[in-house]
């Protein structure tokens, strides 16, 4: 999968500005980047530090685009394109603040057009990488909020890739949020060849539990149907319903996805969170991301928890979502 990601990219001069510079694996990551010509790399920070890091490392930084939001000749600019942003709702003194932080500056550099996206959560919360997205870029025309989804590889390299969705951001969404999460995982799934059959997932197959919580992921399946009528989608279902041919065809008989389901959106983000991570530690699929849908530009958020390889894998995502944007 990421080879062909790569080769879509490389070359191609895609910008992906990286707020942690200072954290080894964010550095080591850009620098790997940039050495193989897959994005050009902004690193943001104090640039003694960035230095003195590579050393330590021996890693080539020669090339590689550095800014300190503390030293930044062009600060005016951008502080003027965020207050106007922000209609009114920080003075400029706050804005002079608010940029001082690496990932507000860098998302400012995204939503100036001097990158073409960002990935940053290594050391930020999700939060705290979220917030400046929703307050600068915003969402995307129609589209009321943002999602995060993982690209679940599997094991075999004839396995067939997932999409499992909302496990990062929306703790308990409503019907017509379910269906746009839907909707904007299935596009996620197309930027990486993924033929996006959509299952709207719940302890329920078709109406054989009642509940609320039923009621609300069937209302959200009519609902993502009519937001995309061309979609291949269906639901409520049980997920070995949504997977397993056999078992659809007990649970779904005559369900468009043939239990041959590709994307899964999850009911809340506790089953999401707890699917994604059976998946990945039980059934060895390695998890990519959580990438964040429904953006005018892309951010992806990194896990604090990552490791070198996945900021590096996390920027070849965003850097084709930007291609694709």
């Amino acid at each position: 999968m990421f080879q062909q990601l790569q080769e879509k990219i490389k070359g191609k001069g895609i910008k992906i500005v990286f707020p942690e510079g200072t954290d080894p694996r964010v550095l080591g990551a850009a620098v790997r980047l940039h050495a193989e010509d897959i994005v050009e790399p902004i690193v943001l920070g104090n640039k003694v530090e960035i230095k003195q890091l590579a050393n330590e490392k021996n890693w080539v930084i020669e090339g590689i685009t550095l800014h300190d939001p503390e030293e930044y000749q062009a600060m005016d600019q951008l502080i003027e394109a965020f207050v106007e942003r922000r209609k009114g709702k920080n003075t400029r003194e706050e804005a002079i603040e608010l940029l001082k932080d690496p990932a507000y500056f860098g998302t400012m550099l995204v939503y100036t057009n001097q990158a073409d996206g960002m990935v940053c959560g290594a050391v930020y919360s999700t939060g705290d990488t979220v917030r400046p997205a929703l307050q600068i870029i915003k969402t995307r025309p129609g589209v009321k909020l943002i999602s995060g989804a993982f690209i679940m590889v599997p094991p075999h390299t004839n396995g067939q890739k997932l999409v499992f969705a909302d496990c990062a951001i929306n703790i308990n969404p409503d019907a017509q949020s379910l269906a746009e999460i839907a909707v904007e995982s299935a596009k996620t799934a197309e930027i990486f060849g993924i033929d996006p059959k959509v299952a709207m997932l719940s302890f329920s197959s078709y109406g054989s539990a009642k509940s609320p919580e039923v009621d609300k992921v069937a209302e959200a399946t009519k609902i993502a149907k009519q937001l995309a009528p061309e979609l291949t989608i269906d639901g409520e279902m049980q997920f070995d319903a949504a997977i397993v041919p056999e078992v659809a065809v007990q649970k779904v008989p005559g369900s468009i996805l043939d239990g041959q389901a590709t994307v899964f959106v999850f009911p809340e983000i506790q089953s999401g969170n707890i699917g994604y991570k059976i998946a990945q530690r039980l059934g060895n699929f390695q998890a990519v991301g959580p990438i964040l849908q429904g953006l005018n530009k892309p951010v992806s958020d990194l896990s604090r928890g990552c490791v070198e390889e996945d900021v590096f894998k996390v920027a070849i995502i965003t850097a084709n979502q930007a291609l694709n944007n």
